[in-house]
């Protein structure tokens, strides 16, 4: 390229579009591990409830009382319920992100 204008503006472009994808890149790479995060969490808040739960049950059999098996099987399934959410979720990110990078290769 003999013109420096245009040789410029080329590398211009080139470094935009290059912190652009960058930029994706570190946002999806940021709600992934934000999703992780989340979901360790939740598992374990999951892991604690169930440990009270067991020391809940152990004592009301000590002094007689019935069981509490109920709300820990219920929270059980709301913690599979945000799982599969957070991996629906992630799919989701990962098909945008393709469709996205072949907007740009079309443009």
């Amino acid at each position: 390229m003999s013109n420096p204008l245009l040789q410029a503006f080329f590398v211009g472009r080139a470094v935009a579009e290059t912190i652009n994808e960058r930029a994706e890149r570190a946002f999806t790479d940021a709600l992934s591990e934000l999703g992780k995060l989340d979901a360790e969490l939740r598992e374990q808040m999951r892991q604690f409830s169930e440990e009270v739960m067991e020391k809940a049950n152990r004592a009301a059999e000590t002094a007689g009382a019935g069981t509490y098996t109920e709300s820990s099987q219920v929270m059980a399934e709301e913690a599979d319920d945000v799982q599969a959410m957070i991996d629906e979720l992630r799919a989701e990110i990962a098909l945008l992100r393709t469709e996205l990078q072949r907007h740009r290769s079309q443009s």
